[in-house]
């Protein structure tokens, strides 16, 4: 069983959690890194403490004495207006601190939130392609779904 903790934004601090649990269900997202065969496990679910995200520097710590093996950061991180500007800063500590994987994202980047980000100039400038890897390259279906 795979154990994960997710950090989600300040911005959304008071969020359920519906579309990362959904897509942790539906192994979508963040999620599909996994097999559907694969059991999962949120042992930690948290913010980062609003900017400057001091939660990032404590949180990871409890989730992984809860048995976390991997931290997602949350797809809010990624389209919330604006995107977090720490998001690398964020991976690159917890990923040399606390020597666990950071895979950024969570639930699938809703379709509309997707069309938005790319009409504003600074999208690609923040590369963020690279950064979320398979996250912005999600079927355009599921993304819809996620709306």
């Amino acid at each position: 069983m795979k154990k994960i903790g997710i950090i989600i934004c300040g911005r959304y601090k008071n969020c359920g959690g519906g579309k990362c649990f959904r897509a942790l269900r539906e192994r979508v997202g963040g999620f599909a890194v996994y097999s559907k065969d694969e059991d999962l496990e949120v042992v930690g679910y948290s913010y980062c403490g609003d900017c400057p995200g001091g939660n990032v520097e404590y949180v990871p710590e409890e989730m992984i004495r809860n048995g976390a093996e991997v931290i997602h950061l949350a797809t809010g991180l990624v389209v919330g207006y604006p995107p977090c500007p720490r998001i690398r800063h964020f991976k690159e500590f917890i990923e040399c601190r606390y020597e666990i994987p950071v895979v950024i994202g969570t639930h699938p980047i809703p379709m509309k939130y997707m069309e938005m980000h790319k009409k504003l100039t600074f999208w690609d400038k923040m590369n963020m392609e690279v950064l979320t890897g398979k996250l912005m390259k999600e079927n355009e279906k599921i993304m819809e779904a996620y709306n």
